[in-house]
């Protein structure tokens, strides 16, 4: 299969940079994640402007990224057909259970997507497995339906699954459920930012399953409330997110208490040097199976909003006020700014809602639904929202603060042009 790549868009404009550099690179920055153990958000370059309280400089603050506004401007992007893929089998063909396929059936899932196609028949047998996917490509079903399998004929068993958000968790368990819920297996969910003392009752229990991010669940391990003498096959997804996150330390320590007689799976959109590295200390004669969907890119029209310090508000505004934007994503780059901006807009006549770190997770969940169901127009997160949370028919994503690396634009506006629709990608870029 192809290899992944990212696909800079094209323009003739000259290159402009945050730091009054033509042409400097992204700031590579390390940011803490709500699922950690502290529970705190993304922070990265960016902040509050002069006029307003969003973007722009902050005196004494952290550094700004640079970037070049030509990669953000891609106003006609040409779809590249693509190639159609004929899977070599039907669930039917893998041996599960009977009321695995029935309950895919009932959901009109009868033929696997590419890496459930070529990595499930791998997972079953025992390997270790590498799947190579971007978000979006059924990679959960892909790690969930074997190991529920293989779960059946031996109960005492536990999965554990670590998820970069507390938002990719719950939509594991939730798929979880949905394929387990003929059988008497159970799960539980350990992640930051909501109380502790629940999910330790939950882990008394007996647990097949136990889904969670890095943070909490080492928390759990070094607080002797979850053992993990029991655990035989562990799924690291999103892999290189949660190394972006900073959570390399976090894993390592995890993987160092689990049995090395395991099975791993790991699924990863890209295969960073630092992921490198855990597949070779962690896993055991991996299979690797890469699966290249289309360029993000090619489905997403992408251009620059130039603003004066001092409108920036007012001109994101205008452009919420217009017809076109039905379902908008607003990335900012702090978790009070952003908290702030959604207040504002609110107050403006804008239904608006916020997701970043310092929200509860029940808050969280609100602000996500209330966007699902249409009852908020906008939602104004911070990165944590970059990747995990899939929500359809977004018409436009809008860098209201700049990203703090071209990897983070990437997934950012990897929010709309879903599938076969099509979306809009805007950068606020300060006037020169």
């Amino acid at each position: 299969m192809p290899t992944q790549t990212s696909r800079r868009p094209s323009s003739g404009r000259r290159p402009y940079s945050g730091s009054g550099k033509p042409g400097s690179s992204f700031n590579r920055n390390r940011r803490s994640s709500g699922g950690g153990r502290s529970g705190g958000g993304n922070r990265f370059g960016g902040g509050r402007s002069r006029g307003g309280g969003h973007g722009g400089n902050r005196s004494g603050g952290r550094k700004l990224p640079t970037f070049d506004p030509s990669q953000f401007i891609n106003k006609n992007p040409v779809s590249v057909k693509e190639e159609v893929y004929e899977p070599k089998h039907t669930f039917g063909d893998f041996g599960f259970h009977p009321d695995i396929v029935n309950t895919l059936a009932s959901k009109n899932i009868t033929v696997p997507s590419p890496i459930q196609d070529q990595t499930i028949p791998l997972a079953l047998a025992g390997d270790d497995v590498i799947g190579l996917a971007e978000t979006g490509t059924g990679k959960t079903a892909a790690f969930l339906l074997p190991l529920i399998q293989k779960t059946l004929g031996h109960k005492k068993q536990q999965t554990l699954i670590l998820t970069p958000t507390r938002e990719l968790a719950l939509q594991v368990e939730a798929e979880f459920r949905l394929f387990a819920k003929r059988f008497n297996l159970y799960s539980v969910t350990c992640v930051g930012g909501t109380s502790i003392r629940p999910q330790i009752r939950s882990l008394k229990r007996n647990n097949q399953f136990i889904i969670g991010t890095p943070g909490r669940i080492l928390d759990l391990i070094d607080r002797g409330d979850l053992r993990t003498d029991r655990i035989v096959n562990v799924v690291l997804d999103e892999a290189d997110r949660m190394l972006d996150m900073g959570f390399i330390h976090d894993m390592r320590k995890i993987l160092g208490t689990v049995t090395h007689d395991r099975q791993t799976l790991f699924f990863s959109a890209t295969m960073t040097k630092e992921a490198e590295a855990l597949v070779h200390d962690f896993m055991r004669s991996p299979k690797t199976v890469s699966v290249k969907k289309k360029d993000v890119t090619n489905s997403i029209a992408q251009d620059v909003v130039p603003f004066e310090h001092t409108h920036k508000f007012d001109t994101l505004l205008a452009l919420l006020s217009k017809p076109e934007f039905q379902r908008v994503i607003i990335f900012g780059a702090m978790k009070h700014s952003v908290e702030k901006l959604s207040k504002e807009l609110s107050r403006n006549g804008i239904k608006s809602d916020s997701i970043h770190g310092n929200k509860s997770h029940g808050q969280r969940q609100r602000s996500l639904a209330a966007f699902k169901s249409g009852n908020a127009q906008v939602l104004v997160a911070t990165d944590v929202a970059a990747r995990g949370i899939h929500v359809d028919n977004v018409s436009h994503v809008i860098n209201y603060d700049l990203p703090g690396t071209f990897e983070d634009y990437v997934h950012r506006i990897g929010r709309t042009g879903r599938g076969s629709k099509r979306g809009e990608a805007l950068t606020f870029v300060p006037k020169r």
